[in-house]
């Protein structure tokens, strides 16, 4: 076993790991091991299918030192006037270009892919059986929310023999056009998936869609941080925190962030029953709702090659239907676990604390980290933040960003770090309003007004009053 020392071991080289350990390197001279699975960095990019792009703009995604984005608006297609959205592709070389070109040449990171972390400070090569044992001053656990891919995951349903099966992964190989396409799953992997059908030329009327929970969708032109876009971000931001200030119950508040444009759903006939955070824009969602063949029967239980069996009950396929696997997700927090510290001793878990931004939370933690020297300060500052999964998460999640907000804009320190953090996407933006832009100073007037106030409804929401 040969013996290793540093000052971070850092498992896992995903987006969370990469964000954390590049804000370590600018503001610290540690020195740092980062160890995962893959064969280069990325987590899941590495395995995503090729179709794949970023839900919500390049220009706050990625590492802290180094832009992703083009700087551009896409001109053409369905995300057509807003910020450009990094493929798949683009995102894996990126990642990779940020460890060969800043990480590596620095002499401070010592990087080991295609190893498992067996724990205890050990790992294994996968490719030469070689075992490593490090001797390290914290360990940085960068695991936690990883995200499942439609082709690494186990479908939880039988599959019987005869039925054509795939992940999405497989749909850009197509050469010959399938009696029908079945897309499962209600996520936004299946949203990608029918959106590339219909890009592509395929007959609406030979999509079928079974979506076992209809989700709430947030549009993504409320996640513009450009100075155009000023009044319909905030403008949105402001209408949403009096909705969350005003609503009786969760379904009010949901009737009431539709209405003000936060979120939107598929069917306005279908009440949706989930919420991912899965973002989306008004052009696409426009096409989705084209598709007239849905299915809301529950989950799938069965593909049998002449049915489907539902957990409402069954429909008819056949061998020469396609069936496309969009039913994983994200490892996302139980709903009745409790969230570890993120700091504990000589361990971090870096997780989410800030809604809808992982990136940005995982250079946020190592921040605190290189700058804080009392824990239960580093932990207040950095509460976990839940993975939505229902509507009542929506709640526990809103207020626990609320409150870290709060918390951090207490700190002048703290404040200007996240204001010069091209992954935070909006601070700065608020820091340059003119005071004399008298409609700017209105809107982040109402925000100002209405934040108390939604953060006591979101309290008795959740039960907490």
């Amino acid at each position: 076993m040969t013996e290793l020392e540093t000052d971070y071991l850092i498992v896992g080289a995903g987006a969370m790991g990469m964000a954390f350990a590049d804000t370590l390197l600018s503001e610290t001279d540690a020195r740092m091991i980062i160890v995962d699975r893959h064969g280069k960095p990325g987590g899941h990019w590495n395995a995503a299918y090729p179709f794949v792009r970023l839900h919500q703009p390049a220009s706050f995604y990625g590492v802290a030192s180094r832009e992703l984005s083009q700087g551009k608006k896409d001109q053409i297609g369905l995300n057509k006037g807003l910020m450009d959205l990094s493929t798949g592709p683009e995102v894996s070389a990126y990642f990779d270009d940020v460890m060969r070109q800043r990480f590596l040449p620095s002499g401070r990171v010592a990087y080991h892919p295609m190893c498992e972390w067996q724990g205890d400070g050990v790992f294994t090569s996968s490719l030469s059986g070689e075992s490593f044992k490090v001797s390290y001053k914290k360990l940085v656990d960068a695991t936690l929310l990883t995200a499942q891919v439609p082709s690494e995951h186990k479908p939880p349903f039988g599959i019987a023999d005869g039925v054509r099966f795939m992940p999405p992964n497989g749909l850009a190989s197509l050469r010959e056009k399938p009696a029908g396409y079945v897309v499962i799953g209600g996520g936004k992997t299946a949203v990608d998936s029918c959106l590339f059908l219909l890009e592509n030329g395929a007959n609406p009327d030979d999509i079928r869609w079974l979506i076992p929970r209809d989700p709430w969708m947030m549009l993504r032109e409320n996640a513009q941080p450009l100075p155009e876009y000023f009044e319909r971000v905030f403008g949105t931001q402001a209408a949403y925190m009096q909705a969350m200030a005003e609503a009786s119950d969760i379904e009010d508040m949901f009737t009431r962030l539709e209405a003000c444009g936060y979120v939107a759903r598929l069917d306005k006939a279908v009440r949706p029953e989930m919420f991912h955070a899965a973002t989306i824009s008004e052009a696409e969602l426009e096409k989705l709702r084209g598709l007239k063949n849905i299915i809301r029967m529950g989950h799938v239980q069965a593909l049998e090659k002449d049915r489907i069996v539902l957990s409402g009950g069954e429909i008819e396929t056949s061998p020469d239907h396609l069936h496309i696997d969009c039913s994983a997700g994200i490892a996302r927090l139980a709903k009745d676990w409790v969230a570890p510290k993120v700091f504990e001793g000589n361990v971090i878990r870096p997780v989410t604390i800030r809604s809808y931004m992982p990136v940005f939370s995982g250079s946020m933690i190592a921040y605190l980290d290189a700058h804080y020297d009392d824990e239960d300060e580093k932990n207040r500052l950095a509460q976990p933040v839940q993975i939505p999964n229902t509507l009542e998460d929506f709640v526990t999640m809103t207020l626990g960003a609320m409150m870290n907000q709060f918390n951090w804009s207490q700190d002048k320190t703290l404040r200007s770090w996240i204001r010069d953090n091209r992954l935070d996407g909006f601070t700065k933006l608020i820091s340059e309003i003119d005071p004399q832009d008298n409609a700017k100073m209105e809107i982040m007037g109402r925000i100002r007004d209405n934040a108390p106030k939604a953060v006591g409804n979101l309290m008795k929401l959740a039960g907490l009053t």
